[in-house]
């Protein structure tokens, strides 16, 4: 007998929707059932009313800065924004802790610590930094399901590499089919920028955008692009800013390299002229682009250039976003909440706006994220034997984005005042409701995954 019979669904795989409903025992789904076919009995019986029946998401790109930084976000407000949004797998990165998880030992601690605190299950990012190349493979034993590194200057507190030393690690990585990810800007170019920006005082919104232009992301892409054609190993290229990059990453897939790519939600929506109008609250980087890049990643999302789309969620107190001080924009804080909001605003950009299949947010934000990061053995799609997550979104319901509906720590975000049509109402994690019609539903359960093969 079936623990939990999901009726009256439109189930959304990566490759179809079909009227059906889905059967969970254990924890794990036991099956999907065409409309009209026979069902085994079940314990519980849901009636989802017609709506749609999506994977639970996987974002594969938070930060939850847990433990450390944990007066922009914590695991309990993170994890249950996520749950509210339909999220029921995080990937949460390295940097913004105390300490960055540069060690097994650390990473082992980093478990002890959010363990209890989730509402979703949970991975970690290793750190990527020039002091740790000797812990990697330690850390891919434990389970880390890829390597953060940046390429830009990312602060005191975690090192960025030269191209010479991602290419060392590249090639050590690859020894054990392990996954660096990239924050892909050039140093030399951002850096110059800035600095003749502070020295000529030119500290507004648009001296930030100019001192961060699409050349960089795009010459660090290349680089990278280059490293894999000469060692065969693995990239992930986080955050595409701009179709020129996606380009980049569509020869370079085409040639056979091993490369996958992410996009975010802000990308797709925002501009900077945003930044300029609302200011800080927009900062990111990359920065965002003007409306024509914005407007043609989607192409690159729909042909499966870019494979995933993730939050960055990457929050702060709200003092932190002041651009008055005497660095203007560039001292501000970087960094766009939004796991939260990801699914609706796929959903509705995708599906209503695009026209496109639900199809494609269940690869973009679920099949995809979990075989890239090695947890597609449990996660990411409905499909017998994998754990049931899986989110009921209304299709027909509105929403607007506000402040007090946020579950972050800080209310804030940069979709706020955003609208769109089709909410998740209603978030599984394995079988067990954790989200509920606006009510967060028993105790924090999350689990840490590590790489199936790690």
């Amino acid at each position: 007998m079936l623990d939990l019979l999901v009726t009256h669904a439109v189930l959304v795989t990566e490759q179809e929707t079909m009227q059906g409903s889905l059967g969970v025992k254990d924890g794990r789904i036991e099956g999907l059932y065409p409309e009209g076919a026979p069902v085994p009995e079940a314990a519980r019986t849901l009636d989802a009313g017609g709506k749609y029946l999506l994977p639970g998401g996987v974002d594969d790109h938070v930060h939850f800065n847990d433990p450390g930084f944990t007066w922009r976000e914590d695991f309990a407000h993170g994890s249950r924004a996520a749950a509210k949004g339909g999220i029921t797998t995080v990937i949460d990165m390295p940097m913004q802790n105390k300490p960055s998880v540069d060690t097994a030992a650390i990473f082992r601690a980093k478990e002890a610590h959010v363990t209890g605190e989730a509402f979703v299950d949970f991975g970690f990012w290793g750190s990527l930094i020039r002091t740790n190349r000797e812990d990697l493979k330690g850390l891919a034993e434990e389970g880390a399901l890829a390597f953060k590194s940046f390429l830009p200057d990312a602060g005191k507190d975690y090192t960025n590499l030269t191209i010479a030393e991602a290419r060392d690690r590249i090639a050590l990585l690859k020894e054990f089919d392990a996954l660096a990810g990239f924050h892909c800007e050039d140093d030399a170019m951002i850096r110059a920028g800035e600095e003749t920006a502070l020295r000529e005082g030119r500290t507004t919104a648009a001296d930030y955008l100019a001192a961060r232009p699409v050349e960089a992301e795009a010459k660090a892409v290349a680089d990278i692009l280059g490293i894999l054609r000469e060692t065969g190993g693995r990239a992930h290229i986080c955050h595409v800013s701009h179709p020129r990059v996606a380009e980049l990453i569509r020869e370079a897939k085409a040639e056979g390299l091993r490369v996958t790519a992410e996009t975010c939600m802000h990308y797709l929506l925002f501009t900077g002229d945003d930044l300029i109008a609302h200011g800080g609250a927009f900062k990111c980087s990359p920065p965002l682009r003007d409306r024509a890049a914005a407007d043609g990643l989607f192409a690159y999302l729909a042909d499966g250039t870019l494979d995933t789309v993730c939050s960055d969620h990457s929050p702060c107190r709200l003092d932190e976003k002041d651009a008055s001080g005497p660095k203007g924009m560039f001292g501000a804080w970087g960094g766009i909440s939004g796991v939260q909001t990801t699914l609706a605003g796929l959903w509705d950009y995708t599906v209503n706006r695009q026209h496109a299949s639900p199809t494609l947010v269940a690869r973009v934000l679920a099949a995809n994220p979990a075989r890239i990061f090695g947890i597609a053995d449990r996660k990411g799609r409905l499909a017998p034997g994998l754990d049931a997550d899986f989110v009921l979104l209304d299709p027909e319901q509105p929403w607007e984005v506000r402040a007090d509906s946020l579950a972050y720590l800080n209310k804030f975000s940069a979709f706020v005042g955003t609208k769109g049509k089709g909410r998740p109402v209603a978030t599984y994690l394995r079988g067990k409701a954790v989200f509920d019609h606006g009510e967060f539903v028993g105790e924090p359960g999350g689990r840490l995954l590590r790489r199936a093969h790690a």
